[in-house]
């Protein structure tokens, strides 16, 4: 795994505010995709099983992880939403928002316990040919962090393909626009939990965001995605 301070944090924060995601490749490296890939198996690791298609997401599963996190996992979490803190007070402040995000990751957690949000979030999402996973927003409950990461487990056009991760925007007094975000396999993604600060003339505005994944065509996609905040 890279460390967070292997990337340029001014550069990630200017693509933050201008498109509300930012790539960080490379991040995890082929064995450690593959060793993740792997554990999807290990029933003991996780806490439940989600078909997509009974609650109507999309097409696909996802598993969540169980306390304690994969050692991995937990450092991923833990090393990324210190500097993502920041950038995350910074939005708060320009959008005119009373929070206040703590710069140590289990005093995030620690709040969302104390709200009743106790449930790990991180996650190992599975889809196979014709699957996929409609436009959503992951927020869990009352306490909520606005990043999320997706790391990308397996290896387009040679494990699988389509399945291109998708962001949406809402426009001002318009439709929304999508963006279709290219990964590969290792690739980080940080992205909005639920919108960016847009900037009209009359200051800043919320530019709320979606996301999903397009229909796969072939293969096997398994993707790991890394939520700051805990569930209820």
């Amino acid at each position: 795994m890279k460390n967070p301070s292997e990337f340029d944090w001014s550069a990630i924060n200017s693509q933050l505010d201008q498109t509300g995601h930012c790539l960080l490749p490379q991040l995890l490296s082929e064995q450690e995709c593959h060793s993740i890939t792997a554990s999807y198996s290990h029933d003991s690791l996780y806490r439940s099983t989600i078909n997509m298609k009974r609650y109507r997401f999309g097409q696909g599963e996802y598993r969540y992880f169980r306390y304690p996190l994969p050692d991995l996992i937990q450092s991923v979490r833990a090393s990324f939403y210190p500097p993502l803190s920041e950038t995350a007070n910074r939005w708060m402040k320009m959008l005119s928002i009373d929070i206040n995000f703590p710069s140590a990751h289990h005093e995030l957690t620690a709040r969302c316990h104390e709200a009743g949000q106790s449930r790990p979030t991180p996650l190992i999402l599975r889809y196979e040919s014709g699957g996929y996973n409609t436009l959503h927003q992951d927020l869990y409950g009352e306490i909520w962090f606005p990043f999320q990461m997706l790391i990308l487990l397996s290896k387009p056009d040679a494990d699988f393909t389509g399945g291109e991760f998708v962001m949406t925007e809402q426009l001002p007094r318009a439709q929304s626009r999508a963006q279709v975000i290219p990964l590969q396999q290792g690739d980080g993604l940080i992205f909005t939990t639920n919108f960016r600060p847009g900037q009209s003339s009359q200051g800043y505005y919320r530019a709320r965001m979606k996301h999903g994944v397009s229909t796969i065509r072939s293969g096997h996609r398994h993707a790991l995605g890394i939520i700051f905040h805990d569930a209820l």
